[in-house]
């Protein structure tokens, strides 16, 4: 299966071309009959007390059926866009490939787009002839059934991507996931996990409503959460099904023995700050809003690239999490992180109502 995960483009400073990024990753998911599947759905039942019949049910089946594959390493990518074909190069030992390539804005105008953004088309190649080796892996296993695609996620096997073109010039808003827009309860083990494998996912009170309101201003989205890349197709159809603006979204990297035992998915403080400091570099020239939760570091890790970056970032805005941290140690922090930011906008919020006319005051 080929997935493509939604990127953007940015203008060349001082020229007509834009820099596309395209990401994705190449995987074959794990027949029924495997070891390695069996033993990986035991260990989820047993970590969320689930017996043997719930793996019928269509959730648990999407979400578990998002982590059971073998990464497919070595195969090269090839991207249509627009009918120009561009070399994706091969998948790296995660299975992950990744591009950047250039377009003149002459040639987006036979494109056809929607708000800004371009759709392209991947697809595997073969590597010095193995024409053979390819076929089998896009049959997925051979000597047994095939593991039927996650009901109720995004169609895994599809090989469209989306790229959005961003002007360099205007109001971005870069959004957590976990307890920002989807309620996740991150501080509680059980219940992420519950949240994460067994229940249908359901979106902050009002975040719906304030984001799209926002989007109808023309500002632009960038979504960077420490949840997995596995459950970007699961989230892509949270977000169409709830209504969330679309956005580039950028997630975690993630292996089953990376945690031990599987009970929680692992924060991943240092590639968050990454990943959002390298979208201020790559727009310099916009001016951007955070908003995430009380539930992590989310106050930390967003003073630190305020600081680091303190003529882009016009705002923060905090949701207080209940029962994460008591009020005294909310209060704390942010107070803290009012010291680090000197006349910058800092706002707590409980209730998404409460921002309703945070965005122009960030823009002012």
């Amino acid at each position: 299966m080929i997935a493509c995960y939604p990127t953007y483009a940015r203008q060349l400073p001082g020229t007509d071309r834009w820099r596309v990024k395209a990401t994705g990753m190449i995987a074959r998911p794990l027949p029924e009959w495997s070891r390695r599947r069996s033993a990986a759905l035991a260990i989820l039942r047993r970590v969320l007390e689930i017996a043997p019949e719930h793996d019928s049910d269509p959730v648990f089946r999407a979400r578990s059926g998002a982590f059971l594959f073998q990464r497919v390493v070595g195969c090269r990518v090839v991207l249509d866009v627009g009918g120009r074909e561009v070399d994706a190069g091969v998948t790296d030992r995660l299975g992950h490939f990744e591009t950047s390539f250039d377009f003149d804005s002459s040639d987006l105008e036979g494109l056809s787009s929607s708000l800004g953004w371009i759709g392209y088309q991947a697809r595997l190649d073969a590597v010095d002839g193995q024409e053979q080796h390819l076929v089998e892996l896009l049959q997925q296993a051979s000597g047994g059934p095939a593991s039927p695609e996650p009901a109720g996620c995004r169609n895994p096997l599809s090989s469209t991507g989306q790229v959005q073109f961003i002007p360099p010039a205007g109001l971005s808003v870069i959004s957590d996931i976990d307890d920002t827009v989807k309620l996740s309860d991150v501080g509680d083990r059980r219940e992420l996990l519950a949240n994460t494998f067994l229940r249908p996912f359901q979106p902050v009170p009002g975040m719906v409503d304030l984001y799209r309101q926002w989007h109808a201003e023309e500002t632009a989205f960038h979504y960077v959460s420490a949840s997995p890349w596995q459950l970007a197709g699961c989230l892509a159809g949270f977000f169409e099904e709830s209504g969330l603006p679309t956005g580039s979204m950028h997630m975690s990297l993630f292996r089953f023995k990376d945690i031990t035992p599987l009970g929680r998915i692992p924060s991943k403080k240092r590639s968050k700050r990454r990943a959002i400091e390298q979208i201020l570099r790559d727009f310099p020239g916009r001016r951007f809003v955070l908003v995430g939760d009380s539930g992590e570091k989310d106050p930390e890790i967003y003073a630190a690239v305020a600081r680091r970056f303190p003529q882009q970032v016009a705002a923060i805005a905090i949701r207080e999490v209940a029962g994460r941290h008591q009020k005294k140690s909310l209060e704390e922090r942010l107070s803290r992180l009012r010291q680090k930011l000197p006349g910058r906008l800092v706002q707590p919020f409980q209730r998404a109502e409460e921002l309703d006319s945070f965005l122009a005051s960030a823009a002012s």
